[in-house]
């Protein structure tokens, strides 16, 4: 049986301290998403700085319905974060001092705080021409990427960190079930929306995954019940590893939480998708018991 090290880095990010004893729901404040000074700046087309704004728009608003969604975070104080973020001077930096987040934490009473940033954004189409035979071809190069960061807002300290990024397969993809139309290296209002909704959801689903890991509730037979329903980024024949956890590792010197040591005791596929939870059908079992961690496998970034 292979064992692993469940350390404090996860997914690209922290995992907040005592995520694994939390029960009851989270509140969280968002702060508006803002495209970085850099990135506006190498804009030089009126048309896409204003496709920028759009995208923008749209993943504001995207995002905060996605994190509700996920119906493990309850979104308070938005309009007073908003404030406090444009005196600090702090929407594009995504960077906030203690004294800022424990005054978040006053005026909004959330015990987290995001700040979401466009850092990347590329949408054109290039042309190539082959020499001898003068054949022409099109390729659509679109590209959108995404930091967020969270903080615990009583103390001010950076907790998670992740990049999330969309490219051109998953662009396709989305045109192609969607049957969406696109210009030119000029996403269409259909497009947009559904671009910023599939990103805004990788980010709230990470999110709650770290503060909340999904978690085996309830075993019956060949059959498990999870804490993930509807827009937590589950779907129906989706695949996850469970996980048994033993005790936590303390550094000696630092006396930090280095996670808890961590042992694959199985893997589950999701069967069916209700509101607030899911249930799963065991593929492999070596001692799935209710409360142990699930997880889906890693994979590539679409491109």
């Amino acid at each position: 049986m292979k064992k692993h090290i469940y350390l404090s880095i996860l997914a690209g990010g922290l995992l907040l301290p005592g995520a694994l004893l939390a029960q009851e729901k989270a509140s969280i404040a968002i702060s508006s998403i803002k495209a970085t000074p850099a990135l506006v700046a190498s804009i030089k087309s009126p048309d896409k700085k204003t496709e920028l704004d759009r995208i923008v728009e749209s993943l504001d608003g995207q995002l905060v319905d996605r994190v509700n969604a996920t119906r493990k975070f309850d979104v308070v104080g938005r309009s007073d974060l908003n404030e406090v973020i444009k005196e600090q001077d702090l929407g594009a930096s995504g960077n906030v001092d203690p004294k800022t987040a424990a005054r978040l934490n006053k005026l909004t009473g959330a015990k987290y705080l995001m700040v979401a940033t466009i850092d990347d954004y590329q949408d054109y189409v290039e042309h190539a021409t082959f020499e001898g035979t003068g054949r022409t071809a099109t390729k659509r190069v679109f590209r959108l990427s995404i930091v967020g960061k969270v903080y615990d807002s009583t103390t001010g300290k950076l907790l998670e960190s992740a990049n999330f990024q969309t490219g051109n397969d998953e662009f396709k993809q989305i045109q192609a079930e969607n049957s969406f139309s696109v210009k030119d290296g000029e996403l269409s209002d259909e497009m947009m929306v559904a671009v910023a909704r599939t990103l805004a959801e990788r980010v709230a689903v990470h999110v709650a995954d770290v503060v909340f890991p999904a978690k085996v509730i309830a075993r019956r037979d060949t059959q498990v019940t999870i804490n993930r329903g509807e827009g937590a980024g589950v779907a129906v024949g989706d695949v996850f590893n469970v996980f048994a956890l033993g005790e936590e590792m303390i550094d000696p010197d630092t006396k930090e939480s280095l996670g808890r040591d961590e042992v694959k005791v199985g893997t589950v596929r999701i069967t069916e998708v209700d509101p607030k939870f899911s249930k799963a059908e065991v593929v492999e079992d070596a001692g799935i018991n209710t409360g142990a961690l699930l997880r889906k496998p890693q994979v590539k970034t679409p491109q």
